[in-house]
């Protein structure tokens, strides 16, 4: 019998699940942040512990796994590699491949062995595949080197409304008293001087905020307007530089803003900006973890064509609904 692993780092936990040829999972394993870039000790630890706990569910050895693949945060240029290849071998999985973890994204959202995935959770991301195998990836780097609309941004963009609105410069928002509750504070001149005084940080988490009260606040809509535009603009470049203008594929909406937010709000933005340039593209929310992305491409670098039985069983026991009833923990 052959075995499989995959493993899926992010920035705020690791997954590590085992399949056999069948996609039938037998081992699973959960811990925390999977990427190098804010820590390589603790990312290391956290994969390891990921990797194990997902070994001793299925009863199985190290030596009894065909193929490993790991999608890993912050794999994005050969510096990180530098650091990810010596880590990762430590954990003695062998074969393996290193990938990002939009390498993942996109296998988990598309039964085609390209496409092109945006993502956006904590921060941006983009990358695609062409038919002749070229990969690209734009984006991924933050708001300095080009990026917008991750979880980090449209927290920034939400509270400096807030605070546009108070001081008049601004149109009034019902994102004020959202995030007043939410932070706790009972005015806008409190909130001002307190994060002025401390120094902090706004939290990502409001970002969610957005989409609660975009219904019926036009200042949340155009923040997540321009999140879809800067997402559709960055697939759209992906798809230019790849010339898959004249293909038909998928294209891959992931991370939890977009998964698990009211994503009616950005996606007709993000499809107005890349149906011009390849009306043959189709967006598809992902709707399993990308770690199945991860086991997807294990089977295929072991030399297996993924049958479509495969495929169904992954999405059946691989779900974002059911994952997230197993392994998030708040």
């Amino acid at each position: 019998m052959n075995y499989y692993l995959g493993v899926d780092g992010g920035g705020s936990k690791t997954l590590a699940v085992i399949s056999d040829a069948a996609g039938r999972i037998t081992g699973r394993g959960a811990s925390g942040c999977g990427n190098h870039q804010t820590g390589a000790e603790r990312a290391e630890i956290n994969i390891r512990q990921a990797v194990e706990e997902a070994l001793h569910q299925a009863g199985l050895g190290k030596e009894q796994i065909t193929y490993s693949v790991f999608g890993l945060a912050g794999a994005d240029r050969e510096a990180d590699f530098r650091i990810l290849r010596p880590m990762i071998a430590r954990i003695g999985m062998e074969p393996h491949n290193i990938v990002c973890d939009t390498v993942i994204g996109l296998r988990a959202g598309t039964r085609k062995s390209y496409g092109v995935v945006v993502i956006c959770g904590t921060g941006t991301n983009c990358y695609g595949m062409n038919r002749s195998g070229q990969e690209l990836q734009v984006g991924g780097f933050g708001y300095t080197f080009g990026d917008f609309g991750g979880g980090g941004d449209l927290a920034v963009e939400a509270f400096r409304s807030v605070i546009r609105a108070w001081e008049g410069r601004g149109r009034p928002t019902r994102l004020t008293q959202a995030i007043l509750s939410k932070l706790g504070y009972a005015s806008e001149a409190e909130m001002f001087h307190y994060y002025l005084d401390h120094g902090l940080r706004v939290p990502h988490e409001i970002a969610k905020l957005l989409f609660e009260v975009a219904a019926e606040d036009v200042t949340a809509r155009e923040i997540l307007q321009r999140q879809g535009r800067e997402l559709g603009n960055a697939a759209g470049a992906v798809i230019h530089r790849l010339g898959m203008q004249q293909d038909v594929f998928d294209l891959v909406l992931a991370g939890s803003i977009l998964t698990r937010g009211e994503s009616r709000y950005v996606a007709p933005y993000i499809s107005e900006a890349v149906s011009a340039a390849a009306p043959g593209c189709t967006l598809r929310k992902l709707e399993q973890e990308p770690v199945a992305g991860a086991l997807l491409l294990a089977m295929e670098k072991s030399g297996i064509q993924v049958a479509e039985d495969v495929y169904e069983q992954l999405q059946q026991t691989l779900s974002v609904k059911a994952a997230n009833a197993v392994w998030i923990k708040d």
